[in-house]
């Protein structure tokens, strides 16, 4: 309890500068947790639902039918997304009359393209934020943490003798900003790094998809 209040009381006692410090490095740590938790979520849904969505087409399912059960659903995202963009720019293009395959395979893949890039942006969501944390907290902390000393070494130009225990609590209440720089810096970083290779491997495994969903496409059309 003790540790607590003392604790408690360097951060009261803080000059107006590290005190502002200290809470918008609070605010970022808060924000980057809502963040990891948000993202850690996400990317688990998206990397399951692209396992799913990946059994049921090579089940042999029929496309039209996963077509009508991908749109009957309502917030269509991920491999469902990509693949309900390419096949309904698929079927518009192949009615019309005397389509060109090589100009409905072009509008395809376009229309396919256009879905993924929608697809990677949700993906990267937030992580720049995250990242923005990682790299930015330890120096803000670090600021704070030379504001801090250096007004605890002014104040010693007005004792006539100067000890350890007369500047212990101006270098203590400065270093606990770097403390929770390090705070909201650690848990980003790992998240950044953790979250971006996640995304990256969802996000190829919808490129592949969509070349081998375009190969497919491709062999039906000139086929006709």
């Amino acid at each position: 309890m003790t540790e607590q209040l003392s604790l408690w009381s360097l951060i009261a006692d803080a000059t107006i500068l590290v005190q502002f410090v200290m809470l918008l490095l609070f605010v970022a740590s808060i924000i980057s947790w809502v963040m990891i938790v948000q993202r850690g979520l996400y990317l688990r849904n998206a990397s399951r639902n692209l396992r799913e969505f990946e059994d049921n087409f090579w089940s042999g399912v029929d496309l039209n039918e996963l077509y009508h059960d991908s749109s009957a659903q309502s917030g269509t995202e991920g491999l469902a997304s990509v693949f309900s963009a390419g096949f309904r720019e698929f079927n518009r293009l192949t009615q019309q009359s005397n389509a060109d395959p090589d100009a409905v395979m072009e509008g395809t893949e376009r229309s396919m393209r256009v879905a993924l890039s929608r697809e990677e942006e949700k993906l990267n969501r937030n992580l720049p934020f995250l990242a923005s944390v990682a790299s930015v907290s330890p120096y803000i902390g670090l600021f704070g943490t030379v504001w801090g000393i250096m007004n605890a070494f002014r104040g010693l130009a007005n004792v006539q003798q100067a000890t350890l225990a007369t500047v212990a609590p101006g270098i203590s209440e400065a270093l606990i900003a770097t403390a929770m720089g390090l705070f909201a810096a650690i848990p980003a970083v790992l998240a950044y790094n953790r979250y971006s290779a996640s995304a990256d491997t969802v996000f190829s495994g919808y490129e592949t998809f969509a070349e081998e969903f375009s190969s497919i496409l491709h062999r039906r059309v000139h086929s006709n």
